[in-house]
């Protein structure tokens, strides 16, 4: 079969239809299921577990230091290794950690035990947890998280519980949260090619909680619901960080039949409904080739791939890119899967098949970079028919398999085999367990294997703290107003929905209120102009003035102090994004405000008739109304609304 066409037939096999088209009944059906964990950096002078200072970035390339570490996998309470851990280690990577004295330590490079930990990020932690409606636990116990990716140069990150079983409500139900852990930030990535992998640690230390909801959303439209709101409610206490980097999504999956795959480190809520969509297809997808398989393949005990090198075979080829990894002197090798004749081919997600998985784990394992492999299914082949007619010939292939060719160096091609025969086998089982990478286009790739729970395990360098009556009662004090209190008073405000989510993410309810309550401004005119004016000239604003609240309520005082019609306000702002003065008196002037009443502006509008029908010779009513109009807008502003001027201009209202 053609590999387009049978990309085609999978994709129809499956049902696949895109994001707009999908309907919850067909979530319903795959039997979607989605939960979150949301990992949030809270705003505290220090970082956790040490005295360096939190929130200070620097340049990749402005260090001070460099460590280098080969993290290897260790035993659990129970003498068991965590998958996660060794997967790491077979890809054998230099792990460089570049250090700024001015936010590191001899604590986040592992030299020194951890200090007392921060109390204040504790009470922030707790803050938050009450908001959640979780139970607050007695004490905070630090537990030790395996990572061997390097991002923690310890190979642990240091983690413990503060609140459990919470919910938040949601527009048709509540959903559950399992808990909020109070935990160290990792280090930043900065590059990660072939076996060298380099982190900058200004950001490793930095307290963040995570917090963790059931596996409740039932459609990708509620996941990311769920996770705006967790967003607001975070940052509603006006003690965590923004920005990029500050907030981090991971996302859980699982379908009927499917298991548990973790998105990990979604930078966007925007992107969520698109990827959970995408997985729960590439799940249907890798259901539909096992039952595939397991038809035409006896017992997946007995089924064995067999390869071999064929640098020779190819000497003579006129592929660009195998002439080009002849001349690395790379080794180029063919491998035989039996009985997976289309299987390569098969549709996953938008842009990709399953050989697509297989090309991943190559390139996360072996550390072998993309082109890493072609193959006997693939739309734009690198090799003539001809070279797989020697291959298939070479390998001694039957009509019914497959062949994938990949190369690399010397040292990286056993890890090469090993992943594509571990990714294959695992095909026969359905859905493997894995963490995996976000993409701009909403599809995933394989990023690890799934963490157990075989990697935490108790941190013996730090005792328990209590978390008392006092601690708790502290943290209640001036609690914001619930988000779902907050969204219900803007429906009854007749703010425009899409100001919602602008207002509640910059934690601009409580300067919306204040506004409501100090002037007589109708609500849905002070939150329309925030969530649209303010929100457009937001960047110029905070590069002039630091910070939005103070000058955007200034503007609307001074307007309603002063009996200005409410539509200057739009020119204001705009005039405060460009020219940052001194004073809002300053600012009225450098929009050319002045002081009149509306008797005289209205009075000129005969005299502008006469005007407009000598100059434009014309009768037509509306170009003449809007000529007018803007001969007397820069008067009107602030004199008379806009509106009422143009009714009368009209003809309308004017006695």
């Amino acid at each position: 079969m053609d590999p387009s066409n049978n990309l085609k037939n999978t994709q129809k096999l499956i049902g696949y239809v895109s994001k707009q088209e999908a309907s919850p009944e067909i979530y319903q059906k795959l039997g979607f299921k989605s939960g979150l964990e949301i990992h949030q950096q809270i705003t505290t002078e220090k970082k956790l577990f040490c005295n360096c200072p939190a929130g200070i970035y620097h340049d990749k390339n402005d260090y001070d230091a460099e460590v280098v570490r080969h993290m290897r996998p260790t035993l659990s309470e129970l003498g068991e290794y965590d998958g996660t851990a060794l997967m790491e280690f077979k890809t054998k990577k230099n792990i460089y950690y570049h250090i700024n004295n001015k936010t590191a330590c001899t604590y986040e490079i592992d030299d020194t035990p951890p200090f007392l930990v921060n109390k204040e990020a504790l009470q922030i932690a707790i803050r938050i947890a009450l908001l959640l409606k979780l139970n607050i636990v007695g004490e905070y116990h630090i537990t030790r998280k395996q990572y061997l990716d390097g991002s923690i140069p310890t190979g642990f990150q240091r983690t413990g519980l503060v609140g459990i079983e919470g919910e938040i409500p949601l527009t048709t139900k509540k959903a559950g949260v399992i808990q909020l852990g109070l935990e160290e930030d990792a280090c930043r990535e900065v590059s990660d090619i072939g076996h060298d992998r380099v982190y900058v640690t200004d950001r490793l230390g930095m307290p963040l909680v995570e917090v963790v909801t059931y596996p409740d959303m039932e459609t990708p439209d509620e996941v990311a619901e769920a996770a705006n709101y967790i967003r607001y409610l975070t940052r509603s206490t006006d003690m965590v960080n923004t920005g990029i980097g500050a907030a981090r999504e991971d996302v859980n999956v699982s379908i009927t039949g499917g298991t548990r795959v973790e998105i990990k480190g979604v930078a966007h809520i925007k992107l969520i409904p698109s990827l959970t969509h995408n997985e729960a297809f590439r799940q249907k997808a890798l259901v539909e080739i096992k039952n595939r398989l397991n038809q035409q393949i006896k017992s997946a005990d007995d089924w064995n791939i067999n390869y071999t090198e064929i640098n020779s075979l190819l000497a003579e080829t006129d592929s660009p890119v195998i002439k080009d990894t002849l001349d690395k002197e790379y080794r180029i090798m063919a491998v035989n899967l039996p009985d997976f004749k289309n299987i390569l081919s098969f549709f996953t997600s938008p842009g990709r098949m399953f050989a697509d998985e297989i090309s991943d784990r190559i390139e996360v394992i072996a550390c072998i970079h993309k082109p890493n492999m072609t193959h006997s299914e693939s739309l734009n082949p690198l090799l003539s028919e001809k070279d797989f007619e020697k291959i298939r010939s070479e390998l001694k292939s039957g009509p019914e398999d497959a062949q994938i060719i990949f190369w690399g160096p010397q040292e990286d091609i056993v890890t090469g085999i090993d992943a594509i025969e571990e990714r294959c086998r695992l095909t026969f089982n359905g859905v493997p367990n894995e963490t995996r990478k976000s993409m701009p286009d909403g599809t995933t790739v394989f990023e690890r294997v799934l963490p157990g729970p075989d990697r935490m395990y108790p941190d013996t360098d730090s005792a328990p703290i209590p978390i008392n009556e006092t601690m708790i009662k502290e943290a209640r004090k001036n609690l914001p107003e619930e988000i779902h209190t907050c969204i219900e008073k803007m429906k009854e405000w007749d703010i425009p929905p899409d100001c919602f989510g602008y207002i509640l993410k910059n934690n601009l309810f409580s300067l919306l209120k204040n506004i409501i309550d100090t002037t007589d401004f109708p609500p849905s005119f002070v939150g329309s102009i925030i969530g649209h004016y303010i929100k457009h000239y937001d960047k110029k604003l905070r590069k002039r003035y630091n910070t939005i609240e103070p000058i955007t309520e200034k503007l609307f005082i001074t307007v309603y102090k002063k009996g200005l019609q409410r539509d200057i306000l739009k020119e204001l702002i705009a005039a405060a994004a460009k020219y940052s003065p001194d004073s809002v008196d300053n600012l009225l002037k450098t929009i050319g405000y002045t002081k009149m009443n509306k008797k005289e502006i209205v009075s000129e509008i005969g005299i502008l008739k006469k005007k407009f029908r000598k100059i434009a010779k014309t009768n037509n009513t509306k170009a003449e109304v809007d000529w007018i109009m803007g001969q007397l807008r820069e008067k009107a502003l602030g004199n008379i609304s806009l509106s009422e001027l143009r009714r009368i201009v009209e003809g309308q209202g004017h006695e």
